[in-house]
């Protein structure tokens, strides 16, 4: 049988020779070389998110064509199809059904003790095949998962696993990730791919963000204006016109037969699918749709502006009907528990200022307009209850208080949800600052739009949902934990894998593995095989966190360059070049900072096991022109740019790669810090303009600043320090040339000390459009 064929004839997968260090099991002679792995790296399985508990053992199994797959009963069945079919899509093994008694991969549901999680498994791997058992059909899911994980290793048509027993729970019974459909649309097949995903991570919920004030998602048949007006906006500037003038409408809307097939398809993989429709704020589309349901008389549109906006539902009995109506339809298409009614930044501007509205508050005995949220939410509530469902909402549901059995998104940090916990409600922690993936991964010129405000993996990894301070009878109230991918920057599916992986797999294993086996370090040393399962399901994973960063300090007097290298997450064997040529795991190792001579090609890349982490290496040419020039991604922001820092893209062309600049929306400038002036003459700027599409709050607002233009259509300005001497002033164009850009130059009036904080700003109101700028360079004088 296949347990006594020589390792001769096997073709042993690198990940799973790894596994075999970890767990003390050496299998003989391997044409595949083993990973350099520590055990207490790998900590007995090359799996992510980490089990409970991986007991090695004596052995182990050869699977190939020839292994029999057994599922006794219907539930096994449907598992054993579904892992069959990964593994034949990501692998070169195709596996045989069978019913006979040899060695093989069996499939069993069996009585599991009474408080055992329905998700829970046991995976046995031994000499006389492969069993994974779990009392209910989830669990044996998640088994085949991990199973999946440890044959989805480098491509080989026979992979030996190590014998090992793993007996798994998950830590959170809400294993979350949010996606939103509302800003950038997506399909139903991109859809799949992350639910996908998300059933290789043992991710179990998926929260789609279906309605906002740039779209309205979601078919509802008793109301269909909210798809037809709802469902399309104009984006802002050129992108909005097509050529000969007429709007270039951005549309897109689920019909409830895909969101059937979808929630189908999420089922299948034991993922359930928990939709959002914002209620009171966040409500310009619909309203765009049913003005009679909004505060303001007269017509408006889907928003194009991110951002808050000041639409809100109106609260009074007609509009509660008629949001009882789409909650109806939406019951009907989610099974799910849980319907999310948003609840989060709904200024309340337009109640305020409504007399019929004060009036309505005055009528319910209402003291203020939070407490007028609250009536509208424990209505709806009620209404969901009575349908057998549960409301969820972000943190601000808590102001003017909860409704009774309502659970709480915890976004605006964890003290939300810590408050809530301690009255008893249950919580899902998605902390901003922490899990939202529309924050950069790094802090690299090259990372795509997004909020610079970039969140790390190993910030990602450090979380605990459990926040110490809560009182220990109340923590059982925090059933999970969310990531959230808001998608105002995300426009493409490339964008969007990029963002998502692979800091999926961090959210994973907070989410599953016990706080007391998480180990950044071991987590490091499974990622690159987690890499290659993306490679192996098609996923475009970011390349910016695998690659090197390089800081630099310049010397022009000296014509040098010092230069520190990292790896943003931590990766430790960084090699590098000075030739041009790309580094390769014998180039010499980075163990402090280099100090090398203009000119040089520097290249330089992250390394494990002896081999590249990212797709290519890290590239500088570090030359005069290097030391001369800076872009908006290696410039500093000016203190009163206030703090949001934003990376925005053009409006052009409406498809294709389009240029992206860093800016701080309320008071535009870039700092050059310590600038060397030496035989320098004169400035040139290369800038372009954007659409100023954000909706503030008033108190943002007063933050939004700008120069006063002193020429017809605004000047480019140098200063010394952010409130110092000009240095250097050109007026600007009307517009920008064909290509979208402008090229500036003027003449540098120089300090006598030689240097300068070269602080950059175009005055003039940035509504609608703003200058930003992508480039500046020092020209010298020969």
């Amino acid at each position: 049988m296949i347990r006594n064929r020589t390792a001769a004839t096997l073709t042993v997968a690198a990940l799973l020779a790894a596994a075999a260090i970890a767990t003390g099991c050496t299998p003989s002679a391997s044409p595949a070389p083993a990973l350099a792995v520590a055990a207490a790296d790998v900590q007995g399985a090359p799996v992510i998110p980490l089990p409970a508990v991986v007991q090695p053992a004596e052995g182990r199994f050869v699977v190939d064509a020839t292994t029999a797959v057994r599922a006794p009963g219907d539930a096994a069945g449907r598992v054993a199809t579904r892992f069959t079919e990964l593994l034949a899509r990501t692998t070169p093994l195709r596996l045989a059904d069978g019913q006979g008694q040899g060695p093989g991969i069996e499939f069993r549901i069996v009585p599991a003790a009474a408080g055992t999680s329905p998700e829970a498994y046991t995976l046995h791997i031994g000499d006389e095949g492969i069993s994974v058992q779990a009392g209910d059909e989830h669990g044996l899911f998640n088994g085949a998962m991990t199973l999946w994980q440890l044959l989805a290793g480098p491509q080989s048509s026979a992979v030996a696993l190590p014998a090992m027993r793993i007996e798994d729970t998950p830590r959170f019974a809400w294993r979350g990730l949010m996606l939103d459909s509302a800003r950038h649309f997506w399909s139903v097949e991109q859809i799949k791919a992350v639910l996908d995903a998300m059933a290789t991570h043992k991710l179990n919920t998926f929260h789609w963000h279906l309605t906002d004030d740039q779209g309205w998602r979601i078919e509802i048949k008793r109301y269909p204006r909210l798809t037809e007006v709802g469902g399309c906006r104009v984006p802002p500037g050129e992108a909005g016109r097509r050529a000969d003038g007429s709007p270039n409408r951005y549309c897109g809307h689920y019909t409830q037969a895909q969101i059937r097939d979808v929630v189908a398809y999420a089922a299948a993989r034991h993922i359930t699918i928990v939709p959002e429709i914002d209620v009171p704020g966040h409500a310009q589309a619909a309203v765009a749709a049913y003005p009679e349901h909004g505060v303001v008389d007269g017509p408006t549109e889907p928003s194009h502006n991110w951002g808050v906006n000041p639409y809100l539902f109106n609260p009074r009995e007609e509009t509660l009907q008629f949001l009882e109506g789409i909650l109806a339809e939406v019951i009907e298409l989610f099974p799910g528990p849980y319907v999310h009614i948003g609840g989060d930044e709904a200024v309340k501007y337009q109640w305020q200022a409504s007399p019929a509205v004060q009036a309505h508050m005055r009528r319910l005995g209402l003291k203020d307009e939070e407490a007028l949220q609250s009536h509208m939410l424990k209505r709806l509530e009620a209404f969901l209850e009575a349908r057998d469902r549960k409301l969820i909402g972000w943190d601000e549901i808590i102001e003017g208080g909860l409704p009774p059995q309502a659970t709480v998104m915890s976004w605006r940090g964890i003290e939300g949800g810590i408050e809530a916990a301690t009255h008893g409600h249950d919580v899902v922690m998605s902390p901003g600052n922490t899990l939202y993936l529309d924050f950069l991964q790094t802090n690299l010129p090259d990372e795509p739009p997004g909020r610079p405000k970039f969140t790390s993996m190993q910030k990602i990894y450090a979380f605990d949902p459990v926040p110490a301070q809560l009182p220990a009878a109340q923590r059982r109230h925090v059933i999970g934990v969310q990531a959230n991918m808001w998608t105002e920057h995300t426009r493409t599916w490339e964008r969007l894998q990029h963002n998502l992986f692979p800091r999926m797999a961090a959210l994973a294993e907070i989410a599953w593995t016990p706080l007391e086996r998480k180990d950044y370090d071991g987590f490091l040393a499974r990622l690159p095989v987690q890499l290659h399962r993306y490679r192996a399901l098609g996923i475009a994973y970011g390349q910016t966190a695998l690659s090197v960063a390089m800081q630099r300090q310049d010397d022009r007097a000296g014509n040098r360059v010092r230069v520190e290298l990292s790896n943003p997450l931590g990766y430790g064997d960084i090699r590098y070049t000075t030739d041009g040529s790309v580094p390769t795991s014998r180039s010499p190792a980075y163990t402090a900072p280099l100090v090398v001579p203009v000119p040089t090609e520097l290249q330089a890349a992250a390394f494990f096991d002896g081999k590249p982490l990212a797709d290519r290496a890290s590239q500088w040419t570090l030359d005069a022109a290097a030391l001369l020039t800076r872009t908006d991604k290696t410039l500093a922001q000016c203190p009163q740019g206030g703090r949001l820092l934003l990376r925005l893209e053009d409006d052009t062309p409406a498809e294709g790669p389009r240029a992206s600049f860093d800016v701080t929306i309320f008071n535009p400038c870039w700092l050059w810090e310590d600038a060397q002036l030496q035989d320098v003459a004169s400035i040139q700027v290369r800038a372009g303009r954007i659409p100023y599409n954000f909706g503030l709050l008033r108190e943002e607002e007063a933050k939004r600043g700008f120069r006063k233009a002193v020429a017809a259509h605004g000047e480019f300005e140098v200063r010394d320090g952010c409130e110092g001497p000009v240095l250097a002033s050109q007026p600007l164009p009307q517009a920008t040339d064909a290509d979208g850009f402008i090229t500036l130059e003027a003449p540098l009036r120089v300090p006598a000390s030689g240097r300068a904080d070269l602080c950059m700003t175009f005055s003039g109101d940035t509504r609608p459009q703003m200058w930003v700028l992508q480039q500046a360079t020092l020209r010298t004088r020969d």
